[in-house]
C-alpha cells in the first residue's frame, strides 16, 4: 500500500541559526511541524532578540536570501527550508545593545552580563512568562478527551486517504462549494497543514494552484488546475470529464 502514497519526507530540518544581537552561530534541528510563532520563542534564548520584536530571514546553502518567514500562524515546513540553510533573526530593539556581545564586553567596555535558564525563568517580563499567562505553546491546557478525538480523527482520515489512489478519477464535493471532477494525482501529507491530503489534477481550472503551495510541488499541473482537498470530500468512481452542456448547468 505505501507505493500510493506521495509522503513528504524529513520531519524535521538542520538549520544554522544567526542573529542580528551578536555574532554568535549556531546550528539546531527543528519539526517542520512547528510555527514560525513557536519557532521565534525558541529562538529568543538562542539569538538574544526579542520575540515580539523578532524577524526571520531564510538563507540557502549559498548564504542567498530565500524568502522572510512573516506568517506567525505557518508552519516552518510551509517554506522552502531545507537541512544546511540558515535562518537569521533580526531585532531592531535589541541589535544596538548586543553589538559588542562578540567582543564579550558591552559598549561601556564593561563584561557582559549573562543570564542563566532559571535567572530568566524567574523574571516577570519575558515571552515565557507571556506564554504561561496565556496558556499557549507548551503550557496550553491539554484536554484529554479532546485529544483522543483528535486521534481517532487523524487515524480516521488515515485509513480513508489509503483507499484512494493516484490515477483515480474522482469527483470533489465541498460543502457550499460547485462539484469538480479530475484526476488523483497526490495522497499524502504535507508541509503547508497537518492532516491527510488528496491533490486532485482537475478537469477545468476551478482550483486554486498548479500543484504547488508556498514553493514546494507536490504534482504537476497547468495554473488553477489544482487544489487539495480532504479525504472525506473526494469521491472514487467512474466520474469522465463533463461536456460543455453539463458545465454550462453547474
Amino acid at each position: 500500500m505505501s507505493d500510493q502514497f506521495v509522503v513528504l519526507s524529513g520531519d524535521f530540518v538542520t538549520i544554522k541559526i544567526t542573529g542580528s544581537a551578536s555574532d554568535f552561530t549556531s546550528e539546531r534541528r527543528f519539526p517542520k511541524g512547528m510555527t514560525i510563532f513557536e519557532l521565534k520563542s525558541k529562538l529568543e534564548l538562542v539569538t538574544g532578540c526579542s520575540c515580539s520584536t523578532m524577524t526571520l530571514e531564510l538563507y540557502d546553502t549559498e548564504d542567498k536570501l530565500v524568502c522572510t518567514l512573516s506568517n506567525n500562524d505557518a508552519m516552518l515546513g510551509s517554506y522552502p527550508v531545507e537541512d544546511g540553510m540558515r535562518i537569521h533573526a533580526n531585532d531592531p530593539a535589541s541589535k544596538g545593545a548586543f553589538d559588542f556581545a562578540a567582543a564579550g564586553a558591552s559598549a561601556d567596555g564593561k563584561p557582559l552580563y549573562t543570564m542563566s535558564d532559571e535567572e530568566y525563568r524567574k523574571k516577570g517580563d519575558t515571552f515565557l512568562q507571556f506564554k504561561k499567562a496565556n496558556k499557549l505553546g507548551e503550557f496550553a491546557k491539554v484536554d484529554p478527551e479532546a485529544e483522543r478525538k483528535n486521534r481517532e480523527a487523524e487515524a480516521e482520515e488515515k485509513a480513508l486517504a489509503a483507499t484512494i489512489t493516484v490515477g483515480s478519477r474522482c469527483e470533489v464535493s465541498v460543502p457550499g462549494q460547485a462539484s469538480r471532477r479530475g484526476e488523483v494525482a497526490f495522497v499524502g501529507q504535507t508541509s503547508f497543514k497537518p492532516g491527510w491530503w488528496i491533490g486532485v489534477r482537475l478537469d477545468e481550472p476551478f482550483g486554486k494552484n498548479d500543484g504547488s503551495v508556498a514553493g514546494k510541488r507536490y504534482f504537476q499541473c497547468p495554473p488553477k488546475y489544482g487544489g487539495f482537498f480532504k479525504p472525506k470530500d473526494v469521491a472514487i468512481g467512474d466520474y469522465p470529464e463533463l461536456g460543455l452542456d453539463e458545465l454550462d448547468e453547474i
